[in-house]
């Protein structure tokens, strides 16, 4: 399975590099390949399978960066774009579903109930990665919405505390250190 998630990794990367990528290779380099890192070293916690969530985590946002039309329903776009990909190789149909279920259910935002560990896994990783990457949550709010700087630290902890709160208890107790060290950095005495 290694192979595959090799050749799933670079068909990923590859679509972040494409100049029709409105997020540009940072959507790689600051979210998706973070997002597969994370949910890669903790799969064990969670008692998820490693493959599954290998290969969910580097497909969970193919549809964003396949196409920014795509970005509001990504989720049931990418598990679309995900069986397409996924169906040139040997898996089992069981798996791809549990990926495509991965894909389906990994954004906060959506409040559906995640009942494997591969979707838990997947979706705590996609809101630990903000603990990550907050060089580029500064960016966002200084050079793209151009805050003040307490304006920026403000929204920056309070994305933090969201994407804190969107946590299953097991992903609370595996980024506590980087939620303790994130908020020092952005209060002020």
């Amino acid at each position: 399975m290694q192979k595959v998630i090799d050749e799933v990794y670079e068909e990923v990367k590859k679509r972040c590099m494409m100049p029709s990528n409105a997020y540009g290779i940072g959507a790689w380099d600051h979210h998706i390949l973070l997002v597969y890192k994370i949910a890669v070293k903790n799969h064990a916690s969670y008692g998820a399978d490693r493959d599954i969530v290998a290969l969910a985590a580097l497909l969970h946002d193919i549809a964003s960066v396949t196409n920014k039309k795509f970005t509001e329903e990504h989720h049931i776009i990418g598990a679309t774009i995900a069986e397409e990909i996924l169906s040139k190789y040997n898996i089992q149909k069981d798996q791809i579903e549990l990926i495509k279920k991965c894909i389906l259910n990994h954004r906060g935002s959506r409040l559906v109930d995640k009942t494997t560990p591969e979707e838990i896994c997947v979706a705590d990783a996609d809101a630990m990665v903000h603990f990550y990457s907050v060089p580029s949550l500064l960016r966002m709010v200084y050079v793209e919405k151009q805050m003040t700087i307490d304006e920026g630290a403000e929204f920056v902890l309070n994305k933090l505390e969201r994407s804190y709160n969107k946590l299953s208890e097991a992903g609370k107790s595996l980024i506590e250190n980087e939620r303790e060290a994130a908020k020092i950095l952005l209060k002020r005495i």
